[in-house]
């Protein structure tokens, strides 16, 4: 088999692991555990929290001690054991912990595949721009892959979900030692650990348009939480109204409109970011949000399907024209010198910081408007939509940035995607 079919395969099983629960958990905790929304909330805020330390220390790690596939091989391993406990755990607390661990093992392994295949693409003489992305584009398939395999068998529920994801992690993590040697580089030997972890790249805040991007990265960010929290358990509570309705009966492949339009919307950065520059197309992200959060709002199953596939289309707008797009102006913004570090940071914003407060914040919310049981979904997104609706607002008046039309861009979405 070709070293690039090994790399597809290799990408594939990384976000088949994370597609098996990552949107379909939060119904299992809440129909059939019985979890309240803010102990779902706080089980998905270990992400982010994880997302903070674990990729730089594993990183330190890969660079300086233990090779990088091996190191992703053993990630996977530990992740596989922890996923397994985690579907035996009936208990909130226990469940945390258990989430807070694998995550520690799974979001370092995000950066480690990149790792692997960059090393192994570049030692064996291929272009990295142009080979990687197509070898990328199947980790997404495998996402969508997941969430189908767990819906049409009806498992969205079940702990099931859990013992693909164990099952194909522990398969990941001993095909991970079958692949060629990355050994480490020592490139950062000499460096400090601020530069290691990438905390190097904070001298960014003292640029006050770089401070209001990233502040708002952490506000924009808290938004993605929210609905792989809550969305697949809203669409659960309509089983009683609408038990034969293509949504309840399919939440997850009515979810999986998403991950495909996000796929679909990456093409079209370049042209939307060369011809309106950063600050329009974050505004246009933002208020991609509102959309988002109001379709669900206004959107049922049954009657009420088009908006919520509408609201599964806008997602990929609300995505990927803030996650690429601002990484992308990361990329271009930063010192050639700290654009590692500058994106470690802008990961820190969004999956740390913003996944660990959307986490929390939004399980608050959803239990505030919560009786007897019972969530008055409408308000509860509404009161997301109006989050973001705020930010679109403030955005505007704050972020000054003047764009200047540039020629190069594919240049620079190229090297963003291999930096």
């Amino acid at each position: 088999m070709g070293i690039k079919n090994r790399l597809i395969i290799m990408n594939f099983f990384q976000f088949f692991v994370w597609g098996t629960w990552l949107i379909s958990l939060g119904g299992y905790m809440i129909v059939t555990l019985k979890f309240t929304g803010g102990q779902v909330g706080s089980i998905y805020s270990t992400m982010g929290l994880a997302s903070l330390f674990m990729p730089g220390l594993l990183g330190i790690v890969a660079d300086r001690w233990i090779n990088a596939e091996r190191l992703f091989g053993l990630c996977h391993i530990t992740g596989a054991l922890l996923l397994f406990w985690a579907s035996t755990v009936k208990d909130p607390a226990v469940m945390y912990w258990v989430m807070l661990l694998n995550a520690m093992v799974y979001m370092p392994t995000i950066a480690l595949n990149n790792t692997v295949a960059y090393g192994i693409l570049s030692s064996r003489g291929f272009n990295i721009v142009r080979d990687f992305p197509p070898i990328r584009v199947w980790g997404t398939v495998g996402f969508v892959a997941a969430m189908w395999v767990v819906d049409l068998n009806g498992w969205s529920v079940s702990p099931l979900q859990l013992y693909i994801s164990c099952i194909s992690a522990l398969g990941l993590g001993i095909y991970a030692f079958t692949m060629p040697a990355c050994p480490p580089t020592n490139t950062k030997k000499d460096g400090s650990w601020l530069s290691a972890l990438g905390l190097d790249a904070f001298v960014l805040f003292k640029n006050r348009q770089m401070a209001v991007f990233f502040t708002f990265a952490v506000f924009i960010g808290a938004a993605l939480q929210i609905t792989n929290t809550f969305g697949e358990p809203f669409i659960h509570d309509f089983k009683a109204l609408y038990p034969n309705s293509f949504g309840v009966l399919h939440p997850g492949l009515l979810m999986s409109i998403s991950q495909i339009s996000e796929t679909l919307f990456i093409l079209t950065i370049p042209f939307f970011l060369n011809r309106f520059g950063i600050k329009k197309v974050m505004i246009i992200s933002i208020f991609a949000w509102v959309l988002r959060f109001a379709f669900f709002g206004l959107g049922n199953p049954d009657s009420g399907l088009i908006l919520l596939v509408l609201s599964m289309i806008i997602y990929g707008m609300a995505f990927d024209f803030f996650n690429i797009s601002g990484s992308l102006f990361v990329e271009t913004e930063a010192d050639p010198r700290i654009r590692a570090s500058a994106q470690g940071l802008f990961m820190i914003m969004t999956n740390g910081l913003g996944a660990f407060i959307g986490g929390v914040s939004s399980g608050w919310v959803v239990d505030y408007f919560t009786v007897n049981g019972q969530k008055n979904w409408p308000m509860i997104w509404f009161v997301f939509a109006a989050y973001a609706l705020l930010l679109g607002l403030i955005f505007p008046f704050v972020f000054k940035y003047n764009h200047i039309r540039k020629t190069n861009l594919l240049d620079a979405e190229s090297a963003a995607i291999t930096g």
